[in-house]
């Protein structure tokens, strides 16, 4: 198999790791705020005064944080939406697979690890530091990151 080959199938699970990312995510959230609700419907048959509103209150002020994760994951989602998939261009962008001489990068979302073999891929958004550094960026170019210099070696 060859490198591009083996670029793009890493690229692909690449990004299949970040849908299945946000899918969990999201999934968790929408069975947090179901549980929420219920609390509050239960919370709503006990009467003892003070605590009950206290009470009612907590579960409010969750269910609104839990609803600006949701949000801000929507958000996600709908970048992730955008990144194109067949990206083959010779300086890195939003879809791009960065191979440098000690990490692989997925410029998409932030993510996290996506423990492949034989190298882990981080998933990053263009806007992390990182991002901004290699962004534009071609084969051949260098930048320092935390004190160390790294080469990009391909872009897939």
């Amino acid at each position: 198999m060859k490198e591009t080959e083996s670029l793009e199938i890493l690229k692909k699970d690449a990004y299949d790791f970040c849908v299945h990312f946000v899918n969990d995510r999201l999934t968790r959230i929408q069975n947090q705020i179901k549980e929420l609700e219920s609390a509050l419907t239960s919370e709503t048959k006990s009467s003892a005064g003070d605590k009950h509103e206290t009470g009612r209150a907590m579960i409010q002020l969750e269910r609104e944080k839990l609803g600006q994760q949701l949000a801000e994951l929507e958000k996600t989602q709908q970048l992730l939406l955008k990144v194109p998939k067949d990206r083959n261009a010779s300086t890195v962008g939003l879809g791009s697979l960065v191979v440098t001489d000690s990490f692989v990068y997925y410029i998409a979302i932030s993510a996290g690890e996506f423990k492949s073999k034989p190298k882990s891929v981080y998933c990053i958004s263009a806007a992390t530091p990182i991002g901004k550094l290699v962004f534009g960026k071609k084969v051949g170019d260098v930048f320092s990151f935390n004190g160390k210099e790294l080469i990009i070696d391909s872009i897939g």
